[in-house]
């Protein structure tokens, strides 16, 4: 069995991944998302008018978690790439404090250990992508299937058709092959995994997409006090 893997071309192409890392090769550089804002009136010796009432803020949307990951994936060379990691060292780096992302591999089998701060969910890929078009998500979506576990039980998991997502990647990372912003279509098997109680606990990603498969275990330690990114 193998491990994740992404794709990635310089201007056009797509990315792939799979496992609770998940990984796959080539991006394409591209656009951005998000912004806020707010306002304030005054009188004179005349009656006037009550003050216009101050514009409520516009909400933000959250951030989809396919560009977070793909973010969280991409920001490190390959030396401390938590996707490249064989031995699960790599495992804190960059984590959001929000929640914690497990990875893939770029092909291969592969076991890691892993420090984990209570009260943090877990976020997993089985598979995942990112591609240039809504058809490089149909096809490598069909027939692709997964499994994510916690302790031997099943872990639900979600399946975007595609997604358009942009996240920025760090230099030297072997996934996206080259720094700055990456846009595509996301989509893949994704699993949401409440906080773990404190304690051990084996997370084991299966995934498969034609003829790449990845299989990933993590042997997870959840404690109090555990730093969320740390190198």
């Amino acid at each position: 069995m193998r491990a994740t893997l992404f794709k990635i071309s310089k201007n056009r192409g797509s990315v792939r991944a799979a496992g609770p890392l998940t990984f796959l090769p080539m991006l394409r550089p591209a656009a951005a998302l998000l912004l806020c804002g707010l306002f304030l009136a005054g009188c004179d010796d005349k009656p006037t008018a009550s003050p216009t009432p101050p514009a409520a803020p516009a909400s933000v949307a959250p951030r989809p978690i396919q560009a977070r990951w793909w973010e969280w994936a991409a920001a490190e060379p390959e030396a401390t790439n938590p996707v490249a990691d064989r031995t699960g060292r790599q495992c804190a780096r960059n984590q959001p404090g929000d929640v914690w992302f497990l990875a893939g591999t770029f092909g291969g089998e592969v076991r890691r250990q892993c420090t984990v701060p209570l009260g943090v969910p877990l976020v997993a890929p089985a598979l995942n992508l990112v591609g240039e078009t809504r058809q490089d998500c149909s096809a490598f979506m069909t027939g692709a299937t997964g499994s994510v576990q916690v302790d031997g039980r099943e872990v639900r998991l979600d399946r975007p058709g595609h997604e358009a997502i942009t996240f920025t990647a760090g230099p030297g990372n072997p996934v996206t092959r080259s720094a700055g912003e990456t846009s595509g279509m996301g989509c893949g098997l994704w699993a949401r995994i409440d906080p773990p109680a404190a304690g051990e606990h084996l997370v084991t990603i299966h995934g498969r997409s034609g003829t790449f498969e990845v299989y990933v275990q993590y042997q997870l330690v959840v404690k109090a006090g555990a730093s969320p990114g740390a190198a």
